[in-house]
């Protein structure tokens, strides 16, 4: 079991690291899942763009691409995220792009637990889910 991060966007570095490791096994035990290979890779709009358009045809900007590579119990995959659009977002939301980052990390991996977001009520339930996840990620910041 592996949870690698890495970075292709230039002045960016990834906070509590070993934190954040921690939390997504935690997250996940409470979706009775392990954590199998999870590879995490932090990068522009533009590089996103990019991948986005060649593996799923849309020709969008996002904050996030999960490739599921899960089996049975054990999530595994690729998460790709734009530093990007995740500080844009953040502005938007009103939030500071450490807590949006940690929501976008967490997403990925509700997207490998088996929770959706195409339609509005798939949409807020992940929503809840992420706020379920980062009350967590809180409590352990807090011990």
């Amino acid at each position: 079991m592996a949870i690698v991060f890495s970075n292709n966007k230039d002045k960016f570095k990834l906070k509590k690291s070993a934190l954040i490791k921690k939390w997504i096994e935690k997250v996940a035990a409470k979706e009775k899942k392990t954590v199998g290979d999870l590879s995490y890779v932090f990068m522009s709009d533009e590089e996103l763009l990019k991948i986005n358009q060649q593996f799923l045809k849309h020709n969008t900007y996002t904050d996030i691409i999960t490739f599921d590579y899960s089996e049975n119990k054990k999530i595994s995959g690729e998460i790709f995220i734009s530093v990007d659009r995740v500080e844009e977002n953040a502005k938007k939301m009103g939030t500071t792009f450490e807590d949006e980052i940690h929501r976008v990390i967490i997403h990925g991996v509700l997207h490998l637990c088996g929770y959706k977001d195409k339609t509005k009520i798939d949409s807020d339930n992940m929503r809840k889910q992420e706020d379920k996840a980062l009350r967590v990620f809180n409590a352990l910041t807090n011990e």
